[in-house]
């Protein structure tokens, strides 16, 4: 697990990021359709509607936390065979600058 920490960490900010824009998109887009008169959809519905894959892929602010991601926990956490990583098998004090 220690030699795959970063993919583990990425992982998991990607699947919580994923499922909070899911439950919140699916809250926002339900007041909008009562607020016009329409009935409330299923998350299922919501998932598989257009309007919920736009919105996913139109969110470019992801694109740069998971790039500000990716820069901020490589300097932390180790990735096996990763060229970004630091090596695993260093020494915490070997691989910051004094």
């Amino acid at each position: 697990m220690y030699e795959y920490a970063l993919s583990v960490a990425l992982f998991a900010l990607f699947a919580l990021s994923f499922s909070l824009h899911t439950l919140g998109g699916h809250a926002e887009f339900n007041q909008q359709q009562v607020q016009h008169g329409g009935s409330p959809v299923s998350l299922f519905a919501f998932v598989t509607s257009s309007e919920f894959w736009f919105q996913s892929s139109q969110n470019w602010q992801s694109e740069f936390l998971a790039v500000d991601a990716l820069a901020l926990l490589g300097v932390v956490l180790r990735q096996r065979e990763s060229p970004e990583s630091k090596p695993v098998a260093a020494a915490h004090s070997e691989t910051g600058s004094s």
